[in-house]
């Protein structure tokens, strides 16, 4: 089967969101984390991870707080937010239901050339992101010393 590279279906502000909702669950901290904090740490402009957080915010994954303590937070522990949650709050659901190839109308009646391939693909990767907490990943980036942030 082909290996598709997700992070050319993600935009961006996906990868950066993700990358930011999984720093948050990797630290032991409950209260706010400033928002400065998490972009200098993943090389993130600040603007830019201010507006995906106002997505996630909208979205109900985050809560946020002005201030000197203030910053963000999740509004519910980090095992009951999936990797779909935050992909849909920041892309929506197209990367899941629409076509490869961009072509309105696509389907099992009027099928691109793509379109059954995608459409299994298209299944596994929503499963792979339903199935997978922040939490779970969290585990991952602490025990096994995974990176969020690139080499170089």
């Amino acid at each position: 089967t082909p290996q598709i590279a997700i992070g050319m279906l993600l935009s961006k502000g996906c990868e950066y969101g993700l990358r930011a909702a999984l720093y948050l669950a990797s630290l032991d901290e409950d209260g706010y984390v400033s928002i400065r904090t998490i972009s200098d740490e993943l090389d993130i402009s600040f603007p830019f991870l201010t507006k995906i957080f106002q997505q996630m915010n909208e979205a109900g994954l985050l809560k946020s707080h002005r201030g000197p303590s203030g910053g963000v937070a999740f509004t519910k522990p980090a095992d009951q937010i999936t990797l779909y949650d935050i992909v849909v709050a920041i892309d929506g659901e197209e990367l899941f239901r629409e076509c490869v190839l961009g072509l309105p109308g696509c389907g099992d009646d009027k099928p691109c050339p793509v379109h059954e391939r995608w459409a299994e693909e298209r299944e596994r990767l929503k499963q792979m992101f339903e199935r997978n907490t922040l939490a779970d990943m969290a585990v991952k980036i602490k025990d096994f010393d995974v990176r969020l942030v690139p080499t170089g």
